[in-house]
Formats: structure tokens, sequence, C-alpha cells
């Protein structure tokens, strides 16, 4: 009945024809809306010669080794991280400073429970509100800092609007602009500070916290190397804002290029467990309207995390196919106790890419100019792609490199996991190939892939597999040794087709994109990273996403790293 009416209905017929076409329009409109968009990077580059760590013994120095390359024992560019949560910018939670509730101590209370690993999407983004303090810089005595107070807030409300719940209040004093440089300069940042050698960075007091905590506002940041005035008012104005569950960015830079109110700003840092702070990622986006479509959001807390839990002894890192080809594993180092929280601050070392984690183009293929050495089996495998997908090529693109738009965009699922149980034992190790054919058959149900979409396949093998020993041999032990069927991975053919689509970010929530076959799997990201592809692996709920969500990710900015841990998340 219902079917005779819309058909015979002219009316009707014609309204719907209407709003296909307006919906139509409103989503070019989205479409251009997102390409106009700016994406502001607030990271401080990582790396060995900058003041990216805190310089006080013993906290230790950030390394990054390169543990392999390309050559005849690697196809790859292999990275391993010593990297501290107070490294770069960095975001700070909780129990930074509340203790566990059941220490009963002063400072104890449910918020002492509030790690990286269990602070909600959310929270991580707002409306930036930039509280320019620029007048404070370097005017105190050395060692001391100057004090942005309920004042220099007020001003701000004076001159733009009260502040809310869902905004991100920023201070910008040009501080980090200003003194982070490579070593010897890069001492100004920080060390001189302790040493009493030069003026201190401008920061809050608790009082201004106290005041920011009476307008609802969760998330801060500041562009100092600490939301905590030296000398003595550090840990006093950390625990006048922790205690309230509020988070924020420590050492964020650029932040003059914002507007005072408007921009959608977020900070993203990989999901330690028990982390009481943790690096991260930094960036704002502005524009018209998909930052206020990302700031309705984060207020209405409509986000979907998208990354597990990274915790030791858990396969959160390949154990490679046989015998002494495993990757770093994640552990966890304590190196120095804190009395008041019974807490031990802690680095880690692990792969780069360890959990949620980007590859970019360089991790598959060499800099320009650099003669290649493969193993004999790979020149052979080498041959086989160029002769059907041309040329291998060249690129230097490593994490720091990739723009921030590349990994951000409207979410397109494709759902795959049909394909799970369509190999047979005599086949392994394998994986189920996700075709042009089935790209296809999603664009045909579901419209056109975009210039700016981000391609997630739903595989279902992390949610499913991803568990502690000793029941962590499923997730990839078993798959890459043949034991059992490898999970749905895309060949070069897809990735060639995907190119022509515009799509630059492909992602997965199986372990890795390009599954268990050596073969295949290197073509795959030869096929990425010669096309200035990248991918981002190991994401988990992605069942959860639901439609037209924005996804959200970004590496740790480290120089010349071939892969980056992060944290992905969906805003809806």
């Amino acid at each position: 009945m219902t079917t005779v009416f819309f058909r015979t209905n002219f009316t009707v017929r014609l309204l719907l024809a209407t709003v296909w076409a307006l919906s139509t329009h409103y989503s070019s409109a989205q479409e251009a809306v997102a390409e106009e968009s700016q994406f502001i990077d607030h990271s401080l580059l990582i790396a060995p010669e900058y003041p990216a760590t805190w310089p006080s013994a013993p906290f230790p120095r950030f390394q990054i080794t390169h543990q392999r390359t390309i050559s005849p024992d690697s196809a790859y560019n292999i990275d391993v991280l010593l990297i501290d949560g107070n490294t770069g910018t960095q975001l700070d939670v909780p129990p930074h400073s509340v203790a566990r509730p059941e220490l009963k101590r002063p400072k104890s209370g449910p918020l002492g429970l509030a790690y990286t690993n269990k602070i909600e999407a959310w929270q991580f983004g707002g409306e930036a509100c930039v509280v320019d303090v620029r007048d404070l810089l370097d005017q105190a005595s050395k060692g001391v800092s100057p004090l942005v107070q309920r004042k220099h807030v007020e001003q701000f409300e004076k001159q733009h609007r009260q502040l809310r719940f869902g905004d991100v209040v920023l201070f910008h004093s040009g501080y980090s602009d200003q003194y982070y440089r490579p070593f010897p300069e890069g001492s100004r940042y920080i060390a001189d500070i302790l040493d009493r050698k030069a003026p201190g960075f401008p920061d809050p007091d608790p009082d201004c916290m106290e005041f920011l905590a009476t307008r609802k506002v969760m998330t801060l940041g500041t562009d100092s190397a600490s939301m905590g005035p030296l000398p003595n008012l550090a840990e006093p104005t950390h625990y006048a804002g922790l205690k309230h569950g509020m988070i924020w960015t420590e050492g964020a830079t650029n932040l003059g290029k914002l507007p005072p109110t408007g921009a959608f700003y977020t900070m993203l840092g990989p999901k330690h467990k028990d982390g009481p702070y943790s690096e991260g990622r930094a960036f704002s986006i502005n524009g018209e309207e998909l930052p206020a479509r990302l700031i309705a959001a984060s207020k209405a807390k409509r986000a979907v995390d998208l990354s597990p839990t990274l915790e030791q002894g858990w396969p959160l890192t390949s154990p490679g196919i046989g015998t002494g080809n495993h990757r770093q594993v994640y552990l966890k180092v304590d190196f120095l106790y804190s009395e008041d929280l019974d807490m031990h601050h802690h680095t880690h070392l692990m792969d780069a890419m360890t959990g949620t984690h980007l590859v970019p183009p360089s991790y598959a293929l060499p800099p320009e100019g650099k003669a290649v050495q493969y193993a004999p089996e790979i020149r052979g495998w080498l041959e086989e792609y160029e002769a059907k997908y041309g040329r291998r090529g060249t690129n230097s693109m490593t994490t720091e490199q990739v723009p921030l738009a590349w990994t951000c965009g409207k979410t397109r699922v494709i759902d795959v996991r049909s394909l799970v149980g369509t190999t047979q034992p005599q086949q392994w190790p394998m994986s189920p190939e996700i075709t042009v054919d089935h790209v296809k058959d999603f664009e045909d149900s579901h419209g056109e892939l975009k210039s700016g979409d981000i391609v997630i396949f739903q595989t279902g093998h992390n949610d499913k597999y991803l568990k502690p020993p000793p029941d962590d041999t499923a997730l990839w032990q078993n798959p890459l040794n043949g034991k059992s069927e490898g999970w749905p991975a895309p060949g070069p053919d897809t990735i060639v087709y995907l190119k022509k689509r515009g799509i630059r970010c492909v992602a997965s929530d199986a372990p890795d994109l390009c599954g268990v076959d050596p073969r295949r799997a290197l073509m795959t990201y030869w096929a990425l990273g010669s096309r200035e592809m990248v991918a981002v692996e190991f994401l988990v709920n992605v069942s959860k996403i639901p439609k037209n969500a924005y996804f959200l990710f970004a590496a740790v900015k480290i120089r010349d790293c071939h892969g980056g841990p992060g944290r992905a998340i969906v805003l809806y």
C-alpha cells in the first residue's frame, strides 16, 4: 500500500525530489566547508636536540632508535621510542595531583582514578577560547613565573563572552613560540628557569583555576612548558584545577594563529593504562561550519573512543613471523616515586607502531637518492609489483610531515566482516582480500567516496581477539604463523582505486591494514606510500561509529619517525 501511494502521488514524489536535491546540495556544501577548514598544529616537535623533556634528574630524555632500516634485513623502516608522558606537547589528567580514593589522604578522591585511559573522548576537545596574556612574558624575576590571574580571564569575558561548559581555555603568552629551540638555546625553555638564570613561564595561579571551575570549564591549555607557576605554585595550581576533573595541554604552541573564539581545539594522546599524563598532539580546526559541528558534538558528549588501552603484556605490537622477528614490546618503566600519590612516574619503551598508530609513506619507501638493497625474495616481489603498478618510488615523509588534514575527515565505514572464514586452512597464512568490488558495492549502497573521506575497514578482529595472556595468541601469532585465518585486508588494486577516489587515509580495526601474507602486505604498503597515502591501524569500537561521524586522529609529532602512536576518536 505504501509503495502504491508513493508511486501515484505526484506531490509527494515532488517533495521527495526536492528533499533529495537539498540534501545533495547540503552534502556538497559540507564537503566544501571541510575543504576550506584550516588545520593548525599546536604541537612542539619532539627530537633529541630539543628541550622536549623535563630536564631535572631522574626524568629520562627522549630517544628514538631506528632499529631497522630498509635493507637486506628489512623491507621496512622500524623505530623504537623511549618516551615519557612529560615530553613535548603533553596532556595532564587528575591523578597527576589527585590521590586515589583508597589512600584516604587529604588530596584523595574518585578523580584519583581518572587516568588517561579513563578520560572520556568528548573532553579532549571543544571551543578554543584564547586568553591573551602576552603582556606577562618575561615580566618577573629570574626563576619566578608571572601569574595569570582571575582578572585576565574576566578581561577576556568582558571583550568576548562569558566562559562556559564546552570551552577550552587557552593561555597564550607566546612562551613556547619564543623559547622552544634546539640546544644550546633550548636551555632557556625550562632549565634556565630552574637554575634561576631567566624569568619563568607565565601560568595561572590557584585562584584563577577556582574561578574557571565556577564557569564549568573542563579543558585548558597553556603555551608554557607546564601549567604550574614556578617556583612554588606548580602543585597548588595543578591541584586547584585537577580536583575539579579538569584536563589540560602543556607545551602548546602557535596559539596566536587562533581567533579569540570559534575554532575547534583538541588534544589527543596515546591511551596509557593508569597514566597520570601523556605525550600527545594538539591541533585546532578553524573555519565556519565544521568547527561549530565538532564543538557542538564535544559539548553534547557525542564521541566514541577508537583506541585500545596500552598496557604491558598485551599484544599491542607485531610478534613477527617466526622467531626473532618481533617488534619492541610495550614496556612501562618506573623511575621516580611520589610519596604523596603513592605512585611512580614512568616512561615507556615501545615500538613506534604500538596500539593505534600512523603509517606514513616513508615506512615502506626509501628516501630519494638512497640505494636500496633488498633481499633476493623482496627484489622478486618488487619486479612483480612494478610490472603491474608502476614504479615503487621514494618518499621521505615521516610522521611529523604528514598534514593533519589527511588523518581527519568524514568516516566511511566499510563492513567486511562477511569475509571472515572465507579462506581454507591449506592457504594459510592468508588474509581474505578486500577487493575493489567490495568498495564499489559499498558505494552503490551508501554513496560514492569523496576526497577527504576517511575509509575504515571494519573487520571486527581487534574487538574479538585483543586479550591479555594467555589468550593473546589469536590476535597476531596464530594468523601470522598459519595456525588460523588472517584478518581481512585490502590488496594494492584496492589502494589504487581509493586513491582515484581522492582518499588520503585508510584505517582498519585489525592489527595492521595489510594482512598476514608478507608479499601481499608489502605490495599494499608500497601502493600506499607511492601514492602519498597514509594508514591508521589498530582501531577498536568501529561498530559503535554512527553515520555522519567525523574522524580525528593525529600521531605524536616525533621527527624522523616512521610510525607514530596516537589516539583516534570520532565526534558525531
